[in-house]
């Protein structure tokens, strides 16, 4: 015989503070958008793009049984060792990229230090240096990135004898910051407050132990 069984179920400024803190740690481990990043990397793809870098890219199968493609940009974190990001590119030079990138961050002063240095080597070898970076290994941080630099030259003229190291440091240093932004986007999605926005957007309701009701 079937029996109807009535629950009170409250929002989440009804709970007391520390059954908030369950209804939150619910949304964190499982109501959480799996494509939080989708943002950051727009941005950076932008960025690469202003820089003189052409992300490599992938093929992803989709669920119904077609494909698309994605820049090659991985990341883990974020707090083990061994964590970061990395990125498959080509590299060449970008006219006025200093200039292009303080118009699109004017108060990213790293973005700032990164496109002069990317600069000031290439003004050192004509212009004519270009790289390529591949993922390697198992993990995900700069250090995973297989970087080799050329200098185009129809004499045979070699690069200058600190070009590898600059262009790859500046590559490397470019992966350090879209971890960052990464770290920083979580944070802030993963805040109470902005837990508590997506929580009462959504109108979740719980039970008086805070577990997830409707």
């Amino acid at each position: 015989m079937s029996k109807v069984i009535e629950t009170t179920v409250y929002h989440l400024d009804e709970l007391s503070d520390a059954t908030k803190e369950k209804a939150r740690a619910w949304y964190r481990d499982g109501g959480f958008d799996n494509d939080w990043y989708d943002a950051v990397y727009e941005d950076f793809q932008r960025i690469a793009e202003i820089l003189g870098l052409r992300l490599k890219t992938r093929t992803v199968r989709l669920y119904g049984g077609g494909a698309r493609q994605e820049p090659c940009l991985w990341f883990r974190g974020f707090w083990s060792q061994g964590d970061g990001a990395c990125f498959e590119t080509f590299y060449s030079y970008r006219k006025e990229a200093p200039r292009r990138i303080r118009d699109y961050a004017p108060q990213d002063a790293e973005l700032h230090r990164i496109a002069d240095a990317l600069q000031a080597i290439q003004r050192r070898n004509f212009f004519k240096l270009h790289a390529e970076a591949s993922h390697r290994g198992h993990y995900f941080h700069e250090y995973c990135m297989a970087i080799s630099v050329e200098r185009d030259s129809p004499t045979y003229q070699d690069m200058t004898a600190d070009a590898e190291n600059a262009v790859t440091g500046a590559l490397r240093d470019l992966a350090r910051w879209l971890y960052r932004q990464l770290e920083r986007e979580y944070e802030y999605l993963t805040s109470d407050e902005a837990v508590d926005e997506a929580i009462n957007a959504n109108e979740y309701t719980f039970t008086e132990a805070g577990r997830r009701f409707g």
